[in-house]
């Protein structure tokens, strides 16, 4: 959630303000804009970041509609529309132009939220089984590692140890840890096996292998630094 960007467009800052507020609380982060001009501005500057977009229908200067067909022109990101009418003629219009949700205000702010997060998952849950940092790239589904563009060949084992790094991305790991999540409980070995594993690792990482990090007393942590 802390890397998923939020649109929210309407005209009432107080309404802006609530649904902030609630959506915060759960860790997205938030942009805004007042009206339909602004939305478009700031959707064209943030386009390939942003992963929904809340969007009031009726404001000045530029309408919810016209926003929604100009962000439909180059985007599929999900668009949930809020609106004070909630007549079925509008929302039928609404769905032809591309709406993924259709809200009535008055609404409860969980309940939205609860919305965003079943549209969300559902939307971003191919982007989430490819992982890249730094250049390194982890596709989870097909269970390869490629640098820089060049897929990589890993063992199974060092396969699993690099994808728990990354995915606990600049966490201090012990190797006790490390142990218990990626060889699982089972494991009675010497611990010393994780710094084989790493040393080859990094080797095939090449310059990104400096992205491991060894934590003394502790044993590793994965940061992409400059």
């Amino acid at each position: 959630m802390e890397d998923t960007l939020i649109l929210i467009v309407d005209d009432e800052a107080r309404m802006r303000k609530l649904i902030k507020d609630f959506l915060v609380a759960k860790n997205y982060k938030i942009i805004e804009a007042k009206d339909g001009e602004e939305a478009l501005e700031v959707f064209e500057i943030n386009k390939e970041k942003i992963n929904l977009v809340l969007l009031d229908v009726m404001m000045p200067k530029i309408d919810g509609w016209t926003v929604l067909r100009k962000i439909r022109q180059e985007s599929k990101v999900p668009v949930i529309m809020l609106t004070a009418r909630g007549e079925e003629q509008d929302e039928l219009f609404g769905f032809e132009l591309g709406v993924d949700e259709y809200i009535s205000k008055p609404f409860s702010p969980k309940i939205l939220v609860a919305r965003i997060q079943a549209i969300l998952n559902r939307t971003m849950g191919d982007k989430k089984k490819v992982k890249n940092l730094g250049g390194i790239e982890i596709d989870e589904e097909g269970r390869t590692v490629s640098v820089d563009g060049k897929q990589i060949e890993l063992s199974l084992r060092e396969y699993e140890l690099l994808k728990y790094l990354l995915d606990n991305e600049k966490v201090a790991l012990s190797r006790d840890k490390i142990l218990n999540n990626v060889w699982n409980y089972d494991y009675y070995g010497d611990s010393r096996t994780i710094d084989s594993h790493i040393k080859k690792i990094r080797h095939k990482l090449g310059k990104k292998g400096k992205y491991i990090e060894t934590i003394r007393g502790v044993g590793y942590k994965f940061e992409v630094k400059s």
